[in-house]
């Protein structure tokens, strides 16, 4: 091969439709060859074998590259450490230029840092666009030109700056023809290959009706109810376009509830990007000073859903079957750790990104904050959710709790491993001293 060639790098964005980085490599005047690398910086730290984000993305590259092959096209996918794979592709492709799309986690801008540099050696361009978000990291700015820490402001300026430019798709359909020729696909790694196995289960569908949008307000925090739209594997990974799906809820009613989510998602991208020490520390650093418990035993006992407080164990079990949790749940079983049982919120976080099949580090990162008080945005730390209140609201007939908890009615039932008066004023006292640095 001799003709020089762009290449589409797929990351976060595994579709064809309306991909920003997609689109731009295809009106680049040479023939396009999509990539996507299983990154073994990633993957070594899997615990489970049986991971459903690498089966799902698995999945998703096979549909892709049936795509492409009926086009005549295909795409090369490679597993590996990406400097390694981008040092591979540079002896074998005569590559002019390289496009993706942006991404704000620490890990992957050092990673596309590395990459840039790497290909700039050899007078290659790399471009970046946005793709996963509806607003970058400096479309919403305060008067000041600095980024918002409240998300109230953070969307009423997101609101009034939204229009047809930010969810205009990108038309790649009109320039498929520009795929790079192809007589057979490249072949994909197996997941034997790379040391993990199917999961054997279904994943959510890739669509919602307006229905769900128009109730959501009502629905999305009874967890017995089929309220929220369980979309968010489909934004983590890019299967669907945040365009399409925020032009749809505009559609239903442009100050949605649903919309509002969304917007959430971008304030997390922003303030991961703009304040990376979240990631390992808390947003208000005086939070670090919290002296925590950290009882293992009874992380175990949250973990495995035994804790005594049915709908903290029914979130949990859930979590630990389908690799999701509802998101009313999640804020619940959160608090517990963080404030009935002082639980450092790291945990709780590194237990969520283990399991959680939609786990996205700004997002994760961002409720726990919240959760532990410690975050933009956070509950003041003498809020501690009750989390029997909290069943009583939001599973009045208990549905939700007896689904996950089969045992929940009889003896066999868990005994509460914490008081929750006592632990919430204990809770409140340890908060209080570690603020005031005793």
């Amino acid at each position: 091969m001799s003709q020089p060639i762009s290449i589409v790098w797929l990351r976060r964005d595994l579709r064809l439709h309306d991909n920003a980085a997609l689109y731009h490599a295809l009106k680049s005047g040479r023939p396009v060859l999509p990539l996507f690398v299983f990154d073994r910086e990633i993957l070594d730290n899997l615990e489970d074998r049986h991971d459903r984000r690498v089966d799902f993305i698995h999945q998703q590259i096979h549909h892709l590259q049936d795509e492409l092959a009926n086009m005549g096209s295909g795409m090369v996918v490679r597993y590996g450490k990406p400097v390694d794979i981008w040092n591979q592709l540079l002896q074998e492709y005569p590559i002019e230029a390289v496009f993706a799309n942006r991404d704000y986690e620490v890990y992957a801008k050092d990673r596309d840092a590395q990459v840039a540099g790497l290909l700039g050696e050899h007078g290659i361009g790399f471009e970046s666009f946005k793709d996963q978000a509806i607003f970058d990291h400096d479309e919403v700015l305060t008067g000041g030109k600095t980024p918002y820490t409240v998300f109230t402001p953070y969307s009423r300026r997101g609101r009034d700056t939204l229009n047809d430019f930010y969810l205009k798709a990108y038309p790649t359909e009109e320039h498929f023809s520009e795929f790079l020729k192809l007589p057979t696909p490249p072949p994909i790694p197996t997941l034997a290959e790379m040391n993990f196995e199917p999961v054997d289960e279904p994943f959510p569908k890739q669509t919602v009706g307006n229905e769900l949008i128009e109730h959501y307000k009502e629905t999305r925090d009874f967890p017995a109810k089929p309220g929220t739209s369980e979309l968010s594997i489909h934004l983590r990974f890019g299967t669907i376009s945040i365009r399409d799906l925020a032009r749809q809820a505009e559609g239903v009613g442009p100050n949605t509830t649903f919309l509002n989510e969304l917007c959430w998602r971008d304030f997390y991208f922003q303030v991961l990007h703009h304040f990376p020490h979240v990631e390992k520390n808390s947003f208000r650093r005086e939070y670090d000073t919290i002296k925590w418990r950290n009882n293992e035993a009874e992380f175990e006992k949250w973990c495995t859903g035994q804790t005594g407080y049915p709908l903290v164990d029914a979130g949990m079990r859930q979590l630990n079957t389908i690799g999701w949790m509802h998101n009313r749940v999640r804020m619940v079983t959160a608090s517990f750790l963080c404030k009935h049982l002082l639980i450092d919120w790291r945990w709780g976080e590194a237990y969520f990104g283990q399991k959680l099949r939609d786990y996205d580090l700004s997002a994760n990162n961002g409720g726990w904050q919240w959760a532990a008080g410690s975050g933009t945005d956070a509950a003041p730390y003498f809020r501690v959710f009750n989390p029997t209140a909290q069943a009583e609201k939001f599973d009045p007939k208990g549905e939700y709790i007896r689904h996950w908890i089969p045992e929940f009615d009889t003896l066999n039932y868990a005994r509460p491993i914490v008081d929750h008066a006592m632990a919430r004023q204990r809770a409140i006292d340890t908060y209080k001293k570690g603020l005031k640095g005793d």
